[in-house]
């Protein structure tokens, strides 16, 4: 090649431009040395010149500025050969594979977001001009949570083809503690009651296991935000943080903090003034204003003032209203004046209201939920109500929507509706281990969103020791357009009660019922049935109480005949629901009455009962990821009107039972309430034959002399009351993205079911071993306490409930149960 004339070089990493040509040419061709992975005519496209351009020192310096901008290219070099214009290029690296090693505080996945901010990701050609600024910008952010001592470094490592790999190793180091807290020039409020307020502390009680002394920049500036807020709040407007000094120990393990502040003295309302488009409701607004003049001075309660006038006008439209406060401090009268500017802005419409993350549930479904209608004025008290609505479903884990402005539109907007199923189908399955009980099981699936639609369907066919059942059950809640729920179920089973820690006897029985449900309100509903059930009753135990019940309705021609009844019910049930959520509720209440009769003329058999449940979730914390809740079960049932002169009473298989993971945990399923009584003559008691003396072997017997065998199983009672309390916290050792789906608790159930018809009384004829063996199963002071810790866990299987559980008080003949598991059921 005949002789070149250099016109420039220019290098990426130390950018310098060399002499140019002092006299211009005109370009016969344009040719491009050293591409590896660019194509020529890609790199042709970043060349301003063309053939038959003019080039000049100015052309020259625009080529390497062009070709520099693609980031393609590690050094550029621009020569002249003849009329020939000969541009020799270096190619970036291209990076291959990105490694981390040794990064415990941030995860992998948020430091190739970050990287990838930077432009380092895999595929992309590698400016290593950057590599500093990534080791510095890192070591900065472990400066940030407290790690002075961490160090970042990038490795480079070349692959054939012009690849490399990255390796960016990091020694994180120890975060530094906070060896000391100190506040200088406060007088009003004492040092401790300001520490207080502050994340950041400097003594960690032994028995706090998870507190920390660790040391972060961003935890000490929300501590000042916070110590500023105490005062402000307090009325000292003119208080202010002069300076803050962070002295790190030569060791770089611990820091000394030192707050100085100036408190100012308390400044008073003067004045309260509302300006602006008042929209016609200047009173009400007013009247949302809790400072009042000759009040002290509270930040707080400005700002509770111009969210809550937001929010009101929000419920008219006016979705982003822009209010202001500004206050005129007078320093002589250490007072302040308030003036409340209010501008509405222009009302807004919702044009369109979109779903996305409903792959199995139908729009419909999540519409019919929406208090927030399309065409109608925009309001943020109809959007949480339907927040609220989507969350009671049970069906979606935090649903959330987004409010989107319409390009080219001042007054309409879209709402965005984004949701995540979670399972709302459930194999219904249970299983205990107790010291007596062994191994119990049980079974059955059900689908509370079938095949999308938002109706319930439920189908168990469960067979275990003690029952086979077939159960079909279905529910449309919105039967009807205005919210009116049609359900309906049909059952067969067979029950030996002798298997289910019960007394002996043996029930079969089939039936159907169908009820209707209305919405009295946001929050109530009221549903009325109907139900016919057949029951075919044998084996039955010669109990006391279950023959109570069988002199009134067996056959005295036929005492052995099975017994059967056909009864028809009236039902009747109202609830309030205003739980934050369907599964895992952190927050509200939940009450249900439920009430059952049977008809008088055409039922076998007259009976009513009761039964009423509440739930109350009170949050203990901003995110409510701790929350207490008080549950109550209270039950009655009892007969009515007589037969054959006697009193009819509660069947004995309608009885409520106590024990088991709905009930008291800790304790045997079926096992909690009432024991049947035998009571019969001591057979060494009755006349025997005449000896030759003129006697008998044995004398008449009497009361006294009766004995009474009580049985180990429950018979039930008719009256119940349970009581819950219980603290739901984070599951340890979880990350928080598996609140929704696990979290734990500490539990205390007390309750107790007993038989108001017991006559305790008719035994006292007994004599005192045998009378002893008797307890008054009519008391209903004879509670059962346990306590234990419970995990609850929204299982592909459905939602699934995990408790340990240990009896604390107890009475004779309670089987207690450690360990027990129920699959469809939540608290």
């Amino acid at each position: 090649m005949g002789f070149r004339k250099a016109l420039a070089a220019i290098c990426l990493l130390s950018v310098s431009l060399g002499s140019v040509a002092s006299t211009a040419f005109v370009v016969e061709d344009i040719q491009i040395e050293g591409l590896q992975r660019v194509a020529l005519g890609a790199a042709l496209l970043h060349v301003p010149l063309r053939v038959g351009d003019e080039v000049t020192p100015l052309g020259v310096a625009q080529l390497i500025k062009a070709l520099n901008k693609s980031g393609h290219f590690e050094s550029i070099e621009v020569l002249r050969d003849g009329n020939i214009l000969l541009v020799r290029v270096s190619e970036r690296s291209t990076i291959s594979n990105i490694v981390f090693s040794g990064n415990e505080d941030i995860p992998d996945e948020q430091l190739q977001e970050s990287l990838a901010g930077n432009g380092i990701k895999v595929g992309e050609p590698l400016d290593r001009s950057i590599i500093a600024n990534v080791e510095k910008g890192l070591e900065d952010f472990y400066y940030g949570v407290g790690k002075y001592t961490a160090k970042v470094d990038v490795f480079v490592t070349p692959l054939p083809r012009n690849r490399v790999d990255l390796k960016i190793v990091f020694n994180e180091g120890d975060a530094a503690k906070v060896q000391q807290i100190n506040i200088v020039g406060n007088k009003v409020f004492p040092e401790p009651e300001l520490r207080e307020l502050f994340e950041l502390t400097d003594h960690v009680p032994w028995w706090d296991f998870f507190g920390s002394q660790r040391y972060e920049k961003q935890r000490l500036s929300g501590d000042l935000e916070n110590l500023t807020s105490y005062y402000r709040d307090r009325g000292y407007i003119r208080f202010n943080v002069d300076s803050t000094q962070v002295s790190l120990t030569p060791d770089k393990k611990a820091v000394y903090v030192t707050i100085n502040v100036n408190e100012g003295e308390i400044y008073t309302i003067s004045d309260v003034k509302v300006a602006g488009n008042l929209v016609g409701k200047e009173e009400l607004i007013r009247a949302l204003i809790p400072v009042k003049s000759g009040s002290q001075y509270s930040a707080a309660e400005i700002t509770y003032a111009e969210e809550s006038i937001s929010r009101y006008l929000g419920r008219f439209g006016y979705a982003y209203p822009k209010v202001s406060t500004y206050p005129e401090v007078d320093d002589v009268d250490k007072s302040v004046k308030i003036t409340v500017h209010v501008e509405p802005g222009a009302r807004i419409y919702v044009r369109r209201i979109n779903f996305s993350g409903n792959h199995v549930t139908k729009d419909e479904v999540l519409r019919r939920e929406m208090r927030q209608m399309e065409g109608a004025w925009l309001s943020e008290s109809s959007l949480e109500q339907s927040k609220a609505r989507l969350n009671r479903l049970g069906f979606f884990s935090d649903p959330s929507y987004d409010v989107v402005r319409i390009p080219g539109s001042e007054d309409q907007v879209d709402v965005d509706w984004k949701v995540t199923e979670q399972q709302t189908g459930s194999f219904n399955a249970g299983v205990g281990y107790g010291t007596g009980s062994g191994i119990s099981l049980q079974g059955g699936l059900s689908q509370n969103n079938f095949m999308g639609t938002g109706n319930s369907l439920s189908l168990n066919l469960s067979k275990n020791t003690y029952s086979n059942r077939v159960d079909l059950a279905y529910n449309d809640p919105y039967f009807t357009v205005d919210g009116v729920s049609l359900g309906g179920r049909v059952f067969y089973s067979t029950f030996d009660a002798g298997d289910a820690n019960l007394v002996n006897y043996n029930n079969d029985s089939y039936g159907l019922s169908t009820n209707l449900g209305f919405p009295l309100n946001e929050y109530d509903r009221f549903s009325i049935g109907a139900g016919y059930r057949h029951n075919e009753l044998s084996n039955l135990d010669p109990y006391d109480q279950i023959q109570q019940f069988f002199r009134i309705y067996s056959d005295i021609n036929d005492p052995d005949a099975k017994l059967e009844f056909d009864t028809y019910d009236l039902n009747a049930s109202w609830s309030r629901n205003k739980l934050n959520r369907g599964l895992f509720p952190s927050s509200g209440y939940k009450h249900t009455l439920n009430g059952k009769v049977t008809t008088p003329h055409s039922s076998d058999l007259q009976y009513f009962k009761l039964n009423y449940e509440s739930r109350w979730y009170f949050p203990l914390t901003q995110k409510q990821d701790f929350s207490f809740m008080v549950k109550t079960n209270l039950g009655y049932g009892n007969g009515y009107g007589d037969k054959d002169g006697n009193d009819q009473i509660l069947p004995f298989w309608e009885n409520f039972r106590g024990g088991g993971s709905g009930t008291l945990r800790g304790f045997r399923s079926n096992s909690i309430g009432p024991r049947g009584v035998i009571r019969y003559p001591d057979p060494e008691n009755i006349p025997g034959s005449p000896n030759p003396g003129g006697g008998s072997d044995s004398i008449l017997p009497g009361a006294e002399d009766d004995l009474i065998t009580v049985s180990d199983n429950s018979l039930g009672g008719n009256a119940l009351a349970v009581a819950t309390f219980e603290l739901f916290v984070p599951t340890p050792f979880l990350d928080e993205s598996y609140n929704n789906s696990v979290r734990s608790s500490f539990f205390v159930d007390a309750g107790n079911v007993w038989d108001t018809e017991f006559d305790y009384g008719s035994y006292s004829d007994l004599s005192p071993s045998e009378y002893d063996k008797l307890s008054d199963y009519s008391d209903y002071n004879r509670f059962r306490v346990s306590a234990g810790i419970s995990v609850q866990w929204v299982s592909p299987m459905g939602p699934m409930v995990f408790s340990l559980a240990k009896a604390i008080k107890e009475y004779d003949g309670d089987e207690t149960e450690v360990f027990s598991f129920n699959v469809g059921q939540t608290f």
